[in-house]
């Protein structure tokens, strides 16, 4: 991995994790160069951290690429904040604000515990790399993105509460031009106050596409939540790297519209350097990325055509249509910007409008309230908390950790070894030879 660390916009103290982290990026990099050097020639024009993005070519979106990349739509994060002074995202943050009070104006200062959370979004979306080559590229290379910064938790210091935060965000959003909505985040139930109702049901009517992550078992996220459950909403769930459903990475659900990759992806921290992490967190801004590419080679779609455009040419395995593993099925860039897809007069994943009239009426009698001391409030989460560098599961194995070091290190160890015994050979037979020669 690579980035050298830099001074946090917020000014913040880095955490004590950052020494390990550090040491952790030297020793990748050490055995990277290794690698280099034991297998021969590598690419004149490549690093480590591009050749982790395996979803671009298995995928298909540098194919996709020849025809679309995102130019002109607008995509909005709702998250912790994305620091546009990476190097990935210079001059890709078009737009800001923050609704939690915490923040700066400009969406771009990432805050919360999980602060790193919005930028490793941003850079899996629409990241520029580093050079021809080099640093973390997003699905949407050309898209542009607006940030508006979420205080996610009980104790962020924010007056006001995280639903209230998200219907402002996705209000905000809607006003300053975006296309589609990325909203990595899960409330850890099926339902949302009715705040979110107006707020969404705004974003539908103003030909906004909508996309939100399913949420992660792994991290607690035992069923789909919302606002992947919200009717209109294209929800994303996670797979492998063989392409088959993700036990840890990703929840299962019946509101489930398409799956993407959500294991080993690499994305970028506010400080500039990268990470390996996992989850539908991630999943969702490949997606995001998709939808830009589509809106920018069909400018003249709405936002249903754009939806049914991308699930009526995923892969469905084989399943029954729409099913709770993979939804319509997992994503196939290519077919999303090339087949041909009969138009819809409505969003194939639903009406919210629908539902508020159904699930909202006004003759239903209202449920008592429990006490302040026994009502628990639900509080939204950037899904999921990203893994640390120090943490036992990024020093787990993995197929990454087993190429670039487990292997390599096995290797001079192995070598290492046998040029000792030859040597301690070649020392004793000198020593019987001067022997007998004596």
């Amino acid at each position: 991995m690579t980035g050298a660390r830099t001074t946090r916009r917020s000014g913040r103290t880095p955490r004590r994790g950052g020494a390990r982290r550090a040491a952790w990026r030297a020793l990748v990099g050490a055995v990277a160069v290794g690698v280099l050097a034991l297998g021969g020639a590598a690419p004149a024009q490549a690093d480590t951290v591009r050749d982790l993005e395996y979803w671009l070519n298995d995928y298909g979106f540098t194919q996709a690429w020849t025809m679309s990349r995102g130019d002109g739509v607008k995509v909005a994060i709702i998250d912790t904040g994305v620091n546009g002074d990476v190097a990935e995202l210079r001059g890709v943050v078009v737009g800001g604000t923050d609704v939690s009070g915490i923040g700066s104006p400009d969406g771009q200062t990432p805050i919360g515990e999980e602060e790193e959370h919005g930028t490793m979004v941003a850079s899996l979306l629409a990241g520029r790399g580093t050079g021809e080559g080099n640093g973390v590229i997003g699905v949407a290379p050309d898209a542009d993105l607006l940030s508006a910064s979420v205080a996610f938790g009980l104790d962020t210091g924010s007056e006001k509460t995280n639903d209230e935060q998200i219907a402002e965000a996705v209000r905000w959003a809607v006003d300053n031009g975006a296309d589609v909505i990325n909203m990595s985040l899960t409330r850890n139930t099926p339902d949302w106050p009715e705040s979110w109702d107006e707020a969404f049901q705004y974003a539908f009517d103003n030909d906004v596409v909508v996309v939100a992550a399913a949420g992660n078992r792994g991290s607690g996220t035992t069923q789909v939540g919302a606002p992947a459950t919200i009717p209109g909403v294209l929800a994303v769930a996670g797979v492998d790297r063989d392409q088959n459903a993700s036990f840890d990475a990703s929840s299962q659900g019946i509101t489930i519209a398409v799956a993407a990759p959500s294991e080993d992806l690499v994305g970028v921290l506010p400080d500039g350097s990268h990470v390996v992490w996992s989850g539908t967190s991630a999943a969702a801004p490949l997606v995001s990325g998709l939808v830009a590419l589509v809106r920018a080679q069909y400018p003249d779609l709405d936002a249903a055509n754009v939806i049914n455009r991308i699930i009526r040419t995923a892969d469905p395995k084989g399943e029954d249509v729409p099913g709770p593993l993979y939804g319509y099925g997992i994503i196939d860039p290519v077919a999303a910007l090339t087949a041909d897809v009969e138009l819809v007069e409505q969003n194939p994943l639903g009406s919210l409008e629908e539902w508020v009239r159904v699930h909202r009426r006004a003759d239903v009698p209202d449920q008592e309230t429990p006490d302040d001391d026994t009502q628990q409030e639900i509080v939204p989460i950037a899904d999921p908390p990203p893994p640390r560098a120090e943490s036992a599961k990024t020093l787990m194995p993995t197929p990454w950790t087993l190429a670039y070091i487990t292997v390599p290190l096995s290797l001079v160890a192995g070598f290492g070894t046998l040029a000792a015994l030859l040597g301690i050979g070649a020392t004793r037979h000198i020593r019987r030879t001067t022997r007998t020669g004596a």
